[in-house]
C-alpha cells in the first residue's frame, strides 16, 4: 500500500497514528504471550496430557517455530500487495482460534497440530504491522512509531 493509498487522514493526524501503533503494540503483546504460553504452563500441560520432556520441548520449539518462521515470508510478501489491516485481522483471528483449540487438545498430536496453526496465524502479525506503521508515520517519525510498537514485546535475553 502506498502513501497515497493510506487511510484517509492518516498522514494528517499524528494522534490517530499513535492510536494505531498502540493497538498494534497490544496485538504484538498478545502475540508474544501466545508464543510463550506453552513454557508458562509447561507442568500442567505435561501432567494433563502425559507428555515427555521431548514432546513438551517440541511444542514450544520446532513445532511452533518452523511454521512461524516459514509463513512469515509469504505474509511479508502479501503485506506489500494486499490490505494490511485485513491481513493482521485475519492472522489474529486465526491464531486466536488455534489458541482456543489448544485448550481442547487430548493428546500430543492434536496439541502439536494446533500449535502449528498458532504459528501460522502469528506469522501474520509483525510483517504487515511494520508496513502499516510505515503508512501512518512519515520517514522522520517512523523510528518512534516502530519503537512504540516494539514496546509490545520484551527483548530476548
Amino acid at each position: 500500500m502506498t502513501a497515497a493509498a493510506a487511510p484517509a487522514g492518516a498522514k494528517s493526524s499524528m494522534a490517530y497514528s499513535y492510536f494505531v501503533v498502540f493497538i498494534l503494540a497490544v496485538v504484538y503483546t498478545l502475540n508474544f504471550l501466545d508464543r510463550q504460553i506453552v513454557a508458562i504452563l509447561a507442568e500442567p500441560i505435561r501432567k494433563d496430557l502425559n507428555l515427555t520432556d521431548t514432546q513438551l520441548g517440541m511444542l514450544g520449539g520446532i513445532v511452533f517455530a518452523a511454521f512461524y518462521t516459514t509463513f512469515g515470508l509469504p505474509v511479508a510478501w502479501l503485506a506489500d500487495r494486499a490490505r494490511r489491516v485485513w491481513i493482521i485481522s485475519g492472522a489474529c483471528a486465526l491464531w486466536s482460534l488455534f489458541t482456543v483449540l489448544c485448550g481442547t487438545a487430548q493428546n500430543f498430536v492434536q496439541l502439536a497440530l494446533y500449535r502449528m496453526g498458532v504459528g501460522i496465524g502469528e506469522a501474520g502479525g509483525s510483517p504487515p504491522s511494520y508496513s502499516l506503521i510505515s503508512d501512518y508515520f512519515p520517514p522522520e517519525k517512523r523510528g518512534v512509531g516502530l519503537a512504540v510498537y516494539s514496546l509490545g514485546c520484551p527483548p530476548a535475553r
